[in-house]
């Protein structure tokens, strides 16, 4: 099994130029996938306007299929703000564009628990696109357009900041001053905590209440609810 070690170094070398946002958001995607079972590998990341072009001739003046409609300028990738990704295999070598592929046999194909993850992240997913989808393709546009960015503007500070915080999970912190109490058929059961609308609870106190048997799996740090 390859390691997240090895699965990293695998897209290292695309990663350089990046938005710093963008490649946080990609080493967080690259980890994430990981512990779903999916390794994935970088495939694509900053283009040169040159570099663009002599994509976008392919299919039209150059052999081969058209796989982009974007001029030089007129792609995030131009602008560190996009990266391509692929399904990387058991051998650690070869990689697979197979959008239907389950290789982790969990019923859910492969590239849609990458890109469930790349949208928790804030990415958008060029496979949402009704033009030309690109299935590959995964950008952090801030909302700014490639006009707007050819023009010289870039991300706010502020915007920056939001980006980060959502790929970071947000404030790690609960409030625990918010205390609540759990009831159960009316009695008190345990103490939970409300922060921001969400109630936590401590999950085994619940459980096993209702009948149900708790382990934790440290290796793959997952609390397992198992109902009689």
């Amino acid at each position: 099994m390859l390691t997240i070690d090895q699965v990293t170094q695998k897209s290292a070398p695309r990663l350089g130029g990046l938005h710093p946002v963008l490649l946080a958001a990609v080493n967080a995607l690259i980890q994430r996938s990981y512990a779903r079972g999916v390794p994935i590998v970088i495939t694509a990341g900053m283009r040169s306007f040159a570099e663009q072009n002599a994509l976008y001739a392919q299919g039209r003046t150059k052999k081969g299929d058209i796989v982009t409609n974007a001029r030089g300028g007129s792609s995030y990738h131009n602008y560190g703000l996009a990266v391509d990704f692929a399904l990387l295999l058991p051998d650690g070598q070869s990689v697979s564009w197979d959008t239907k592929r389950d290789g982790d046999g969990d019923k859910l194909t492969d590239w849609q628990e990458v890109v469930q993850e790349a949208k928790k992240l804030g990415l958008e997913w060029g496979g949402d696109w009704t033009s030309f989808q690109d299935y590959s393709h995964l950008q952090m546009a801030f909302g700014l357009t490639t006009a707007q960015l050819k023009a010289g503007q870039r991300p706010t500070a502020e915007q920056v900041k939001m980006a980060l915080s959502r790929i970071n999970g947000g404030d790690e912190q609960v409030n625990k001053d918010v205390e609540i109490t759990i009831n159960l058929n009316g009695a008190k059961l345990t103490a939970g905590v409300l922060d921001n609308g969400t109630t936590y609870v401590p999950v085994r106190a619940l459980a096993e209440a209702l009948g149900a048997k708790v382990t934790y799996d440290p290796v793959n740090k997952t609390v397992n609810v198992e109902t009689q």
